[in-house]
């Protein structure tokens, strides 16, 4: 793989070019009535970091590295405030020195290095945390982040129970290939699908491809192994047990506080080979919502079954701006889905969607419907303009970064008798900070997950601020909108995790005693307390 971006989404070939910038530029300008300079990205020649403040034991020296470009790249996710920090080539607290382990024995030394010596150990999948999951803490006098990338490998495969033991760095693209030829997939295709690892992924929570049913990591995950500095913890591999809490479910959503996942025995799947696909309008969000639920509570379970505002609508699935979209999506490696599809749509129809019969798309094994193939099911119309925006979307902030527009997204959960009274909450408080910091700017929303028992809603948001101030403009919009989703009831994540940015929330949401029962598990996991500290609980 070509090296990756110090600042951008991707690689140092995927920065935005000088006529995107321009054409960027000009685009903004129009669309806020403000002259916007072009301005071009910083190059990694222009880094010039602390200098390592440590060094490596002789016998971990060979898979350390100390370079400005590697300590940069794993300094920052990729959220609105890391890419600008990134950007202005703002590097206070850069790692001290990236390990790249290629055995577990080599994370083990590694752990046992900064452990024994008080160094902070930073866990790292493939840093596109959008919450500071993997930023360096203040106050320690040496940092490592431990880089699992090269633990990339697909170790085992077990056709009769479809389950695969797969090393933690695996990114998922080279985890999908490597289960490919076996017939097999995970499934799991979060947007940051191309740059985040297995690894990362459990330990995040991470939300992914299926839009309901099978919605979280958490429901693939059949045993997890990880090292900690007091030893190895690895669960039983078992389909389900009711012995007590469960291991595996303390692992997963850990954020690196407890220790560093190596490996985990994962439920895969036949690859599908029948699809169907249907995109419903709604005359409004809220009509769009009853639609939903209705089709989520029917337990048809489809794949895909995600709500579009008019907003979201208009600038992703190309509409023009006065209906809501409900995609609708089944798969399946064994069984039509002609049936079901048509059930769904005629739900999402008796609560007031309209769809042209012809608008409903089926694909058999005939009709090469694997996406491996180049098929279209779900690929055309608003519903494959929709599919094409999401996965370019983190590209295409790229381009506008440093321009002054202060954009991000933000997610949550609600219940659905709860769902109008916070989306106006939370649309207000977005929209009334946006108009006062930054004199205007727009608001949309999708649901990316629906459950029987409610939504979860996924907000962009995008003002024009001021070249220098965007930190500091995005931090008063980031508040009152976090403010408003607690004041809601709502879930301060659904699936991007908590990190170092929703720290403040998250002391609110998870009840004190439990608090104190995961700092007794991390004191004694992580007794000099070096894994990525500060997250989730202090100690």
């Amino acid at each position: 793989m070509s090296r990756r971006s110090f600042w951008a989404w991707g690689l140092e070939q995927d920065e935005p070019t000088e006529q995107q910038v321009r054409e960027a530029a000009a685009r903004l300008s129009q669309r806020y009535g403000v002259a916007v300079e072009p301005v071009m990205p910083p190059r990694a020649e222009d880094l010039q970091l602390r200098a390592p403040r440590i060094s490596p034991p002789s016998s971990l020296a060979a898979i350390c590295a100390t370079d400005d470009h590697d300590r940069a790249v794993h300094t920052y996710g990729r959220s609105f405030r890391d890419r600008i920090r990134a950007y202005n080539l703002q590097f206070p607290n850069p790692p001290d020195v990236v390990a790249h382990p290629t055995t577990e024995d080599e994370v083990t030394a590694v752990l046992d290095w900064c452990s024994s010596n008080g160094y902070a150990a930073i866990p790292y999948g493939g840093g596109s945390s959008t919450v500071a999951g993997f930023e360096p803490p203040e106050g320690y006098d040496g940092i490592v982040t431990v880089d699992l990338s090269a633990l990339d490998q697909v170790l085992e495969v077990d056709d009769v129970s479809r389950s695969a033991r797969i090393q933690a760095g695996a990114y998922g693209p080279g985890l999908e290939a490597q289960l490919r030829p076996h017939g097999f997939t995970l499934r799991h295709y979060p947007q940051s699908f191309e740059f985040s690892s297995l690894g990362g992924w459990i330990a995040t929570r991470s939300g992914g491809h299926y839009a309901t049913n099978h919605t979280h990591i958490d429901d693939f995950v059949e045993s997890v192994r990880m090292v900690t500095p007091t030893g190895v913890w690895e669960s039983r591999r078992l389909p389900g047990s009711g012995a007590g809490p469960s291991p595996d479910r303390m692992a997963i959503g850990s954020e690196g506080i407890l220790g560093i996942i190596t490996e985990a025995w994962m439920r895969i799947q036949a690859r599908p080979q029948y699809r169907a696909s249907a995109g419903v309008t709604f005359p409004s969000f809220m009509a769009g919502s009853e639609g939903a639920r209705r089709v989520v509570q029917a337990k048809l379970w489809p794949a895909n079954c995600r709500l579009l505002d008019p907003g979201e609508a208009q600038t992703a699935a190309g509409m023009d701006g006065s209906r809501a979209l409900l995609i609708i999506g089944f798969e399946s490696s064994d069984l039509p889905q002609d049936d079901n599809i048509r059930q769904a749509v005629a739900i999402a129809r008796d609560a007031g969607g309209t769809i042209a019969e012809e608008d409903i798309r089926i694909s058999a094994p005939g009709d090469r419907s694997d996406e491996s193939s180049g098929g279209d099911t779900g690929r055309q119309g608003a519903v494959g303009a929709w599919r094409n925006a999401f996965i370019g979307a983190p590209y295409q902030r790229n381009i506008t970064t440093g321009m002054g527009l202060v954009a991000e997204t933000l997610e949550t959960a609600i219940t659905w008798e709860r769902w109008p009274a916070m989306d106006e909450m939370v649309r207000g408080a977005l929209q009334e900070t946006l108009d006062r910091v930054c004199g205007g700017g727009s608001v949309s929303c999708r649901f990316t997950h629906v459950y029987p028992d409610g939504p979860a809603p996924y907000y962009t948001w995008e003002g024009m601020g001021r070249r220098g101030a965007e930190l500091e403009m995005y931090a008063e919009i980031k508040q009152a909108a976090s403010d408003a989703i607690m004041a809601a009831g709502g879930t301060i994540t659904h699936h991007h995790a908590v990190g170092r940015l929703h720290r403040p929330w998250y002391d609110q949401q998870r009840p004190e005693p439990f608090a104190e029962a995961l700092r007794a598990a991390k004191r004694t996991l992580d007794p000099n307390g070096v894994l990525n500290p500060g997250l989730l609980v202090d100690v």
